[in-house]
């Protein structure tokens, strides 16, 4: 019983989730199915009164059931376009809630990277069949029939009685049918998961793998994770054959029935008396709309597997920890006061402080270069101020706003991490991820003060150059001055770099410090280094202790 009432209030949490995440607003698309249903049945008035008028008054049926079908087609279009249309919002908005837990997830997070891949791809695409198919199907199921049990009933009542009698127990099949679907369904999707995260985690670490040599037993796990996914993909397959073919025959024993009766009607063969003699018309237009009546429930079923595969992914993404709201710093455009107030920093699972009772005060438009050995704390500081290490002592103050214990300077910062992101695209394209609007002047401006312009001289396509995603094409030099020319374009009041001169030769070295020296003009700027050279440009340098 304790079993039962859990998973009634499970189903219900995940149905709230799902209207609430990836439901939408179906009704316009049930709408068009809706109407689709009803220019089903100017059809078959159109085909029945064709046929029972004869060849010389059959023109005005057969511009009705040309008309009509002519809507179908238009309405089925329109309903497959605006359910994509909604899928892909859904899914945007999804794939941002994936991205933003991962970028809030606890630095001891039992979520891996090949998790929240997983997520962000196929637990997120597992939705688009709900909202695009299922939920307007499902809305449309429960009044399309009913439209077409009415106009049949007005032309024959016990046709629309031998309808209902065969959908009784086409419902109990289904009910059965889809209690084993959606427990086969939610193992597949589960073994889809597992190897997915399995796979990519595994891609990440190929290194690894390959300098210890266990490629062999590597493949035999992901082997194992690919035999199960098979193997459950077979048991869903089974169960969506018995329920197709359950729906298959009750829809054409329902027509088979409805045929019989008609034509002995016509006939005066019937061996039992009936309260209703139907004409030439009644019964082609009986016969015509009665394979409507299971329409939409066909339509239903074929998105019945989409239903449980969002309903599992529900369950995994609606388990991914919430982002806890940062509050909003105030806009600034003149350089900040940075003021440090015994700074500890602690991530989750950890025993020890990174850093731990550091105070600092840090002047508008000063330069600061924390200078010390790995692992003394200068990234962690860093990443602090941007939301990405957690505060766990003292206070950070930004002229006199306090950062809090999940805040960021983001909005206000200029970032210029220690192993630059380089995107595939262009040049140009690499630039404008700081800024999308970035006209020519303003990344001519760009280029000039960081240095990029020699480099650029010496490629043909210049601006327009491709890189790959590792930045294969650039050097170590390049890819840091591209990150540096890409914080400057934000304009930002506040600079944060993290190792911008390190594995560079000494030539490469003196000039990007050059690059800073001029760029951190009219901004407080904040340098973490191992670089005596570069923390000379500094108007005070801080020299953390050993490993922390």
């Amino acid at each position: 019983m304790a079993m039962a009432i859990q998973d009634k209030m499970a189903a219900r949490a995940r149905a709230r989730w799902l209207a609430a995440k990836a439901g939408g607003d179906a009704r316009e698309t049930s709408a068009l199915l809706l109407f689709d249903t009803i220019a089903a049945v100017g059809f078959a008035a159109g085909i029945a009164g064709a046929i029972a008028a004869g060849s010389m008054q059959a023109w005005p049926y057969m511009v009705l059931a040309a008309g009509s079908g002519a809507a179908r087609g238009l309405f089925a279009r329109a309903a497959a376009r605006k359910g994509a249309a909604d899928a892909a919002r859904a899914k945007i908005r999804l794939r941002c809630d994936v991205v933003a837990a991962a970028l809030r997830r606890p630095a001891a997070a039992t979520l891996t990277t090949g998790a929240l891949m997983s997520a962000a791809i196929d637990e997120v695409e597992a939705l688009d069949g709900f909202v695009a198919r299922f939920a307007p199907a499902r809305k449309a199921a429960a009044i399309a029939p009913v439209l077409v049990l009415v106009a049949i009933a007005f032309a024959s009542p016990l046709s629309a009685a031998i309808l209902i009698a065969t959908l009784v127990p086409f419902i109990l099949a289904m009910a059965l049918a889809g209690g084993a679907a959606a427990d086969q369904s939610r193992r597949q999707f589960t073994a889809l998961a597992r190897l997915t995260g399995h796979f990519a985690d595994r891609v990440r670490a190929l290194p690894v793998v390959l300098a210890f040599r266990a490629e062999a037993r590597e493949t035999v796990v992901l082997a194992a994770a690919a035999n199960e996914l098979a193997e459950r993909t077979m048991r869903v397959l089974r169960v969506a054959f018995l329920s197709s073919g359950a729906l298959e025959f009750f829809a054409a024993l329902s027509v088979a029935l409805v045929a019989v009766y008609c034509g002995f009607n016509l006939l005066g063969l019937l061996p039992f008396p009936v309260p209703e003699q139907l004409t030439l018309w009644q019964a082609f237009f009986v016969l015509a709309l009665a394979p409507e009546f299971y329409g939409p429930l066909r339509r239903l079923a074929a998105a019945y597997h989409d239903k449980q595969a969002a309903e599992t992914a529900a369950d995994r993404l609606a388990a991914l920890p919430a982002p806890a709201a940062a509050p909003a710093m105030a806009p600034r455009t003149a350089p900040p006061r940075l003021r440090f107030a015994d700074v500890a920093i602690r991530y989750a699972g950890e025993d020890a402080d990174v850093i731990t009772g550091f105070s600092l005060d840090i002047a508008p438009g000063a330069t600061v270069a924390l200078l010390g050995p790995s692992g003394s704390g200068k990234t962690s500081l860093l990443h602090m101020l941007l939301g990405l290490a957690p505060l766990t002592g003292g206070q950070v103050l930004i002229d006199d706003d306090p950062l809090g214990a999940e805040g960021s300077v983001a909005p206000l910062a200029a970032w210029a991490g220690q192993h630059p992101l380089i995107i595939a695209g262009t040049i140009r394209d690499n630039l404008r991820l700081a800024r999308a609007n970035a006209n020519a002047q303003d990344l001519a401006q760009v280029i000039q003060s960081t240095g990029l312009g020699p480099m650029l001289a010496h490629r043909p396509q210049g601006l327009d150059t491709q890189v790959d995603s590792r930045g294969g094409r650039l050097s170590g030099g390049e890819r840091r001055r591209i990150a540096l020319a890409r914080a400057l374009l934000t304009s930002a009041p506040l600079l944060l770099l993290d190792e911008p001169t390190a594995h560079l030769d000494s030539a490469a070295e003196a000039a990007l410090i050059a690059t800073i020296h001029t760029a951190r003009r009219g901004r407080t700027t904040l340098i973490a280094t191992h670089s005596e050279r570069l923390a000379a440009i500094a108007d005070h340098v801080v020299r953390l202790g050993g490993c922390a």
